[in-house]
């Protein structure tokens, strides 16, 4: 395949001199255009795939290049290649971003006698920086193996993988009827009640305090000695579980109560819509060997080529698909109860002992090609991403394959 670009949007260009006619309108325009750093980038794209979801093992982040450095440039790819990191250089690309990792490996040096040296000295010496989401990639929603199931039209997805979801908790607090509506205003400030596209989502049910203050208290209600009943509502509300201590600040310091009677309660934890893989269900069904043409005709061809196991008459309509190397997931895609297995690097001795199981069918595709189709998403979210913030880049994805192998006779 050829080491072409493909476009995948274009930033508006500079601010020329104008006449002083047009002068104030330009300038406007000028402001409204500011300039894109490299922290601007890499804001966006940790919020998309965030660092903390990359697996132990990984190395994901900022491999070369200034924070402060103007990008106006992004050039996608899936591996920092020889290929790739000149397709950067010679394209006057500001900002490398690649799937898979540079130095996976911790080293002790780089000096540029290894070919990997090499690369960071030249991208260094060119003014490229260089950026990795790899599994943090796998793992996003949407992520690598969601752009792989969206190319062969898998509907109704669903993580194989699942990681699981931010731990929460439940606050629980008492309070005198009038003070519900406020206390809810604090402790949504504070983070609590947000639930999907809502905020400030709390429970109130009515009941009765009761309480006796002792010598030295300062009741706010009430006499010490004296018993109280007082009208009071029940308030509940979620919160993530990082945002528990300003949660039960904002509480304390938003009750009437000397001592404010609360509970906090740690909620199950639950699967997220995140993770490694993806389940879906096809548009219609389709003959194993119908499916595998499909798979070839979707994806970027590579001399690998597409491989089957299975018989090519059966059925294929639910399909668990992992982009990357995915014979470490048999276990879960044979609970998943799936028609077809799409994934790469498939080796014999695991893809032999999950035939002997019968389910499901097996189609191995290149590591390149399964991971291809991401980049496509990953520049197009960047833009909008940026776009929130007011500002742009010019974002383009490699075409050259970096698959391994360059002839299948």
């Amino acid at each position: 395949m050829a080491g072409a670009l493909m476009d995948v949007a274009g930033a508006p260009g500079g601010c020329p001199r104008h006449d002083p006619s047009q002068l104030r309108a330009k300038l406007r325009e000028c402001q409204d255009k500011r300039v894109t750093t490299l922290a601007d980038v890499i804001a966006v794209l940790d919020r998309l795939y965030d660092p903390a979801w990359a697996e132990s093992w990984d190395a994901v982040g900022l491999v070369t290049g200034d924070p402060e450095q103007e990008v106006r440039r992004v050039l996608f790819a899936v591996d920092p290649m020889r290929g790739v990191i000149d397709e950067s250089i010679d394209g006057g690309f500001d900002l490398l971003v690649t799937h898979h990792p540079l130095l996976l490996r911790g080293v002790n040096s780089v000096a540029a006698s290894t070919p990997k040296g090499r690369v960071i000295h030249d991208l260094i010496r060119a003014g490229v920086a260089l950026h990795v989401c790899h599994t943090n990639a796998d793992n996003a929603n949407p992520g690598v193996s969601d752009a792989l199931a969206a190319a062969i039209g898998l509907r109704d997805t669903r993580p194989l993988k699942a990681m699981p979801a931010e731990p929460m908790d439940k606050v629980v607090v008492f309070v005198p009827v009038a003070e519900t509506q406020p206390m809810i205003d604090a402790l949504a400030k504070a983070g609590a009640g947000q639930i999907g596209d809502y905020e400030r989502a709390a429970w109130s049910g009515a009941g009765e305090g009761t309480f006796r203050p002792l010598a030295g208290a300062n009741p706010t209600i009430g006499s010490v000695g004296d018993i109280e009943v007082v009208p009071e509502n029940r308030i509940e509300m979620l919160l993530p579980r990082r945002k528990r201590r300003a949660v039960v600040e904002a509480l304390v310091a938003a009750h009437s109560y000397e001592e404010p009677a609360y509970d906090i309660y740690e909620v199950a934890a639950l699967p997220s819509e995140r993770g490694g893989g993806r389940v879906g269900v096809l548009a219609e069904p389709l003959p194993l060997a119908e499916f595998a043409r499909l798979v070839a005709e979707r994806l970027p061809r590579t001399e690998h080529g597409v491989r089957v196991s299975g018989d090519l008459d059966r059925t294929i309509e639910t399909v668990a698909v992992v982009g990357g190397a995915g014979d470490s997931e048999f276990d879960r895609v044979r609970a998943a109860g799936v028609d077809a297995y799409l994934t790469a690097d498939l080796r014999h001795h695991p893809a032999t002992e999950a035939r002997a199981y019968g389910d499901p069918a097996l189609v191995d595709v290149a590591h390149w090609a399964s991971e291809w189709p991401w980049l496509s998403d990953a520049g197009r979210l960047l833009q909008e991403g940026l776009a929130a913030r007011g500002s742009t880049v010019d974002t383009h994805i490699s075409t050259l394959c970096t698959d391994a192998w360059t002839l299948r006779i």
